[in-house]
């Protein structure tokens, strides 16, 4: 089994490859043979089935076998960066590949997968908030320590939102999204799908502006991520709500 972003490759013996995407709606389920599933016939795409288990994958649009050199040849499926959940992932290599991306505004970064591999636009957000760096920061304007916050805040959060304690590798947590540490469901995103609420830290209003070439949604406190006082406007131009960032030097890897 191998992961690469929300990519699923299961390798089978005779060079046999099953390739699967999940997009926003896919999953696989695990059931014990003759396990009732939760989810309808109607849902299923492909099962994979041993004599004591069954792997079912519900609501993938995309599945296709390959050979290895099939796979090696499709453009489609990427060559990932240094994933932050595995014990293998080296911090250089990621800060190289950040790093090279100076002009992109760093939320759009964290996204993508070729430099990082990893981080959803939830955590996009989150990670940023818990940094205390706008999302619209260039990466060329960020400081060493940023960066490491980054780094760092990135792995934290994710490693929080998987449990080993099931057995041997990652599982992937089932509940809501988590970054705040709080107790209440409620409370559990620092700025994320918070737009018009008050920050948690600071009371500031969070807003939300579309961002990148998917236009994905970014939530952020100006008041705890002000944006750097040097030319750099985001590349987005007027943001409604915003107001003069603070001169801050704080770093918050909370």
């Amino acid at each position: 089994m191998e992961s690469r972003g929300k990519w699923l490759l299961i390798h089978f013996t005779g060079d046999l490859i099953l390739v699967t995407h999940m997009l926003m709606s896919g999953s696989w389920h695990i059931y014990r043979r003759g396990e009732r599933w939760r989810r309808t016939r109607i849902h299923m795409r492909a099962v994979i089935a041993t004599n004591d288990f069954e792997a079912v994958a519900f609501d993938v649009p995309v599945a296709s076998f390959h050979t290895a050199r099939t796979l090696e040849r499709n453009t489609s499926i990427p060559k990932l960066g240094p994933d932050l959940l595995q014990g293998s992932f080296s911090e250089d290599e990621a800060i190289k590949r950040l790093v090279l991306r100076g002009e992109e505004e760093v939320a759009n970064v964290l996204l993508n997968q070729q430099v990082l591999a990893g981080i959803g636009n939830v955590f996009k957000s989150e990670i940023c908030f818990s940094c205390g760096v706008s999302p619209f920061t260039r990466v060329s304007a960020l400081s060493s320590a940023q960066v490491e916050c980054l780094m760092s805040t990135a792995r934290r959060l994710l490693a929080a939102n998987v449990s080993e304690s099931a057995g041997p590798g990652i599982v992937t947590y089932s509940g809501g999204r988590r970054t705040t540490g709080a107790a209440d469901p409620g409370a559990r995103l620092w700025v994320y799908g918070r737009r018009g609420k008050q920050c948690r830290r600071c009371g500031t209003i969070i807003l939300m502006r579309k961002q990148g070439v998917g236009a994905r949604s970014t939530y952020w406190c100006p008041q705890c991520q002000p944006l750097p006082l040097a030319a750099n406007d985001g590349g987005g131009g007027e943001v409604e709500g915003w107001s003069t960032p603070v001169r801050r030097t704080r770093i918050g890897c909370s």
